[in-house]
């Protein structure tokens, strides 16, 4: 009797890659894909997995996920793998209940994917993550009662995400914050008076916020405004006395749009000729 021959698919050639745009097969490791050492070997043999398409072997996450995404009953036996990507994208498809066993994982990437799914117990416990778009993430879910916790955060970007989603009675908290986008997200959704005393701030991307945002019947503090952005802002808002002001402004893109309106008969003007 022959022996039966031994087990072996071949790697497709890059041109054999199924998906338009896919990278060449390569294994995590360096070298080509070998499907007779990889741990799922029948599957291969049955078509459940395929090198250029859906492979756990492959250093290319989008393959890796392929693979999960058909296979999720197996997420849960890689949680453990030497490769990060494997790691990262089986914490995807694993229930709940596995994640805690990677709350320290040693790759940030691994970290974001639990960031983006575990309750908020174990959310609460990942504030202070070394990495920056952990904490991010962890600020773009956290429960509204714990986010005063990140205010102090390092990072400006995770101050962003928090003065997006602060209470707004807690922004005045964040209204002298050193960062200027963040004083910008703070502007956007500050009520009164906060808002006004904002009219102040030494950037004047700030205090164009604080221009479009004002009753206008306060914006006289922003009519000299050492930035022209800022009073052309009040001067589209501005009537009366205020607007007479700007309509000698030293700036031509200030006054004369405005002298323009200005002097536009109203529609009432129109009716009685």
């Amino acid at each position: 009797m022959d022996r039966a021959a031994p087990f072996a698919l071949p790697v497709p050639t890059p041109a054999e890659v199924r998906d338009v745009g896919d990278i060449e097969p390569r294994h995590w490791l360096g070298g080509e894909i070998d499907c007779v050492a990889c741990p799922h070997r029948e599957m291969a043999a049955q078509g459940d997995c395929q090198p250029g398409h859906s492979c756990m072997q492959d250093a290319y996450a989008r393959r890796i996920d392929r693979f999960f995404r058909r296979h999720a009953h197996l997420a849960a036996s890689h949680l453990q793998h030497p490769y990060f990507e494997v790691r990262a994208i089986a914490a995807r498809h694993v229930d709940l209940f596995r994640l805690p066993a990677l709350m320290n994982d040693p790759d940030e990437t691994v970290r974001l994917q639990l960031a983006l799914r575990v309750p908020q117990r174990l959310l609460a416990q990942m504030r202070a993550d070394p990495h920056r778009e952990v904490r991010i993430r962890v600020a773009q879910r956290l429960a509204d009662i714990e986010l005063p916790t990140m205010l102090r955060d390092a990072d400006d970007e995770v101050r962003k995400v928090v003065a997006r989603r602060l209470p707004e009675h807690l922004l005045p908290l964040l209204a002298r914050d050193p960062d200027r986008q963040v004083r910008c997200e703070v502007a956007r959704r500050i009520g009164m008076p906060t808002l006004w005393a904002m009219a102040d701030d030494s950037q004047p991307e700030v205090r164009r916020i604080v221009a479009e945002r004002l009753p206008p019947a306060l914006l006289e503090p922003l009519v000299n405004d050492p930035d022209w952005l800022v009073r052309w802002t009040v001067a589209g808002r501005a009537s009366g006395a205020l607007l007479a002001r700007l309509l000698t402004d030293e700036e031509a893109d200030v006054r004369a749009p405005r002298r323009r309106a200005a002097l536009r008969p109203t529609s009432q003007e129109l009716r009685h000729g």
